[in-house]
This record gives C-alpha cells, sequence and structure tokens, in this order.
C-alpha cells in the first residue's frame, strides 16, 4: 500500500490547500496522472502522481490547509506480474442517495450531474472560473437550484487564502535561506546577439504572430545547451553533496498578473526544435499565468533561467532557487557599441550573469559556461 503525500513543489512551500480531488476510492491511476489540484502560495498546482494502482482511500477533505508530507491518499500498488485479485466484498460505485419523497416536476438545472468528487454542485463555467482563480468551489455559497455553484457566484467570491503577499513573503524566505546558506559567487558576461537577430528576424519573416520565435527562447536554448555541456552547473546541492541532473530543464522565471513569481520547468529544453520548444514556452506561461501548473513543473527544474529584458535593466544578478546551484540571468539587448574587425560598430547585445554555488563549481568553470552561451549565439541556425 502506498501514500501520496502533499508535495514539496519548491523550497519556499512549507503548506498546501486541498482544492480539488480528481480521483475517487476505487479508481485506476497511472504514473504521471493528475489526481488533485492543491493550491500554494504559486497559485493552484495540478498534482501528478509518481506510482500506478488504485485509490484505495482519500485522506483529506478539499479546503484542508496541511504541511507538506501530511498523506493526502492510499494508493494500493497494483504489481504487474499478480493475477487480479478477488476481494472478499465487491468494489462498488458510490451508493446511490437515498429516495425522496415524490417532487413537483422538476426545473431544469445549470449544475451537470457530473462533479468531480468532494465538490459542491456547480457548473462547468464557475467551476473554470474557479480553478482560473485558484479559488475553492466549497468555500463559495451557491446561488443556483440545491445550492449549486454559479458563474455569478465565483465571479462575487473573494479570491483564494493565498495571495501575491502570501508568495512574495515565501519567496523572501526561500532566498533568505539561499543567501545564508549557498556560497554565491558571481559572473558577467556581454554577449553580440548581431548574428541571432537578424536569422531571428529571417526565420519570423512571413510567419504569423503566434508561430514567431522570440529571442527569450533562443537565449534560454543557449544556457540549456551549456549546462548540458556544463553538469555541474546542472543539478542540485542536497544532503552535503552535489547531484547532477539527468535532464535539462530549465526554471523559467515567470511574472504572474496578480503579483509575484514562480520559475517552472522546462523540459528538456536542451533538445528538439525549436517550434517546438516555443509552443511548450508559450504553454507554460500561460499555465503558470491561470494557476494550471502542474507539480512536476515545480518539482524538476534543475537550472534557472531568468529575464528582465522587457523592463530596460541592463542586467540582473539573481539569488539561487535551493536546491539548485545556479541561475543565468539576461538583461535587456539593445544596441552597443562593439569592437567587431578592428573597429567601432553598433551591435545588438546583452550582458548575460551567472549566480552559482561554489560548492559545486568555481570562477573558472563558470566564465567558461557563459562563453559557451555566447559562441553558441554566434551560429543560432545550430541551436
Amino acid at each position: 500500500m502506498g501514500v501520496f503525500r502533499m508535495p514539496s513543489l519548491g523550497s519556499d512551500m512549507e503548506a498546501g490547500k486541498l482544492v480539488e480531488w480528481l480521483v475517487a476510492p476505487g479508481d485506476q491511476v497511472r504514473r504521471g496522472d493528475v489526481i488533485a489540484v492543491v493550491e500554494t502560495q504559486k497559485g493552484a498546482i495540478e498534482v501528478e502522481i509518481f506510482e500506478t494502482g488504485e485509490v484505495s482511500r482519500l485522506l483529506l477533505d478539499v479546503g484542508a490547509t496541511v504541511p507538506v508530507g501530511t498523506a493526502m491518499a492510499e494508493i494500493g500498488v497494483v504489481a504487474a506480474t499478480a493475477p487480479e485479485p478477488t476481494p472478499a466484498t465487491p468494489i462498488l460505485a458510490a451508493p446511490a442517495p437515498a429516495p425522496k419523497p415524490a417532487p413537483a416536476p422538476p426545473a431544469p438545472k445549470p449544475a451537470p450531474a457530473a462533479v468531480p468528487h468532494g465538490q459542491p454542485p456547480s457548473s462547468p463555467a464557475a467551476r473554470m472560473m474557479a480553478r482560473d482563480r485558484a479559488m475553492a468551489l466549497d468555500g463559495i455559497d451557491g446561488s443556483g437550484p440545491d445550492g449549486a455553484v454559479l458563474l455569478r457566484d465565483v465571479a462575487a467570491a473573494k479570491p483564494a487564502s493565498f495571495g501575491p503577499r502570501d508568495m512574495r513573503s515565501a519567496i523572501a524566505a526561500a532566498m533568505s535561506r539561499s543567501k545564508r546558506e549557498i556560497p554565491h559567487f558571481y559572473l558577467s558576461h556581454e554577449i553580440d546577439l548581431h548574428p541571432a537577430t537578424d536569422w531571428l528576424a529571417a526565420r519570423n519573416a512571413g510567419r504569423p504572430p503566434e508561430a514567431r520565435l522570440v529571442m527569450g527562447l533562443l537565449l534560454i536554448r543557449a544556457a540549456a545547451l551549456a549546462a548540458r555541456k556544463h553538469p555541474a552547473l546542472n543539478g542540485t546541492y542536497q544532503d552535503g553533496a552535489f547531484r547532477p541532473a539527468a535532464g535539462v530543464h530549465p526554471g523559467v522565471a515567470v511574472s504572474l498578473r496578480g503579483g509575484g513569481l514562480t520559475a517552472p520547468a522546462l523540459r528538456d529544453a536542451d533538445m528538439g526544435g525549436l517550434d517546438d520548444l516555443m509552443a511548450a514556452m508559450r504553454d507554460l506561461v500561460a499555465r503558470a499565468r491561470t494557476g494550471r501548473l502542474r507539480s512536476s513543473a515545480l518539482s524538476d527544474p534543475t537550472i534557472t533561467v531568468s529575464s528582465l529584458g522587457d523592463r530596460g535593466v541592463d542586467a540582473l544578478f539573481g539569488v539561487i532557487f535551493p536546491p539548485q546551484v545556479a541561475l543565468v540571468g539576461f538583461g535587456t539587448p539593445r544596441l552597443r557599441p562593439m569592437v567587431v574587425g578592428g573597429g567601432v560598430a553598433t551591435r545588438m547585445a546583452v550582458i548575460a550573469t551567472l549566480s552559482a554555488d561554489h560548492r559545486a563549481a568555481d570562477g573558472r568553470l563558470g566564465a567558461a559556461f557563459l562563453a559557451d552561451i555566447a559562441a553558441r549565439l554566434q551560429i543560432p541556425e545550430d541551436l
């Protein structure tokens, strides 16, 4: 019998609130299935399970706020070679409600018959808005038939208990711990973006806006490829030792509309085509800003990439997100005077920075890492 626990979705998370169960006792689940929605300081997160089996028992009620590690459900693990079990008592569907006295002819109801387990009756539009706003339906008074929660009820309700202030407090606590425990060192390097700018313009020519690539994608790809070449900067430091990651999953810093910041993982950013990576990045940003991130996106980052390019900042020196060991920062690409071929020319350039953990790497390795990013951006067609 396995136990599904409240996951840790980052070093700044101490507790989570169960917003919705997406499974019920008796349901079969497979590794990677989303089985619950949990609200944290980062918003509403779709939580995945990491084993295959059958849901035996749900241990938490919707609306409960519990610390990380608290048991949430019991999962009966099904062995691949085991014969089909014959239970002493059959597994039954949820019992039908007790018969009611004959009512007057029923009026049509806006709430659907199928309602997620543990949730009050609600309309599909209400559930969608509640999820986008990271709100628990059980805390909203419904004005529909039999107390069903309608769209207008969600629109009028107060937002969820975790807000921008909670997020900023959690981030501040994590960053204070990071500065206190991690021996940071910092490097910066100016990178010529002229080849990348020209290549990007040619690649996007004739494409509709939704199909165009952006400079930020090239910067992330170059950083991911450099991280693959320099594995000492791609991994985590835990229990007194550095552990290199099996893949390159940059945590992409995303500013949230309501305030705050999150850095979900863009998985395998060193692999595949740029168009596919662009689509994955757009989806990741949209999920982050609508409270639809999956738990793996917050537990998988192996290195963080942050940019303030849209804010006019020349350079940023970030604080490492523990237990990661490195953060790459990019400032605003802008025209700068640069020496080219023995003369001075005006070129598009960006300042890249590295914040790294001295327990995992040193300045020489960090310098090689930044130089690798710069070299890759001179041959953008190979990214």
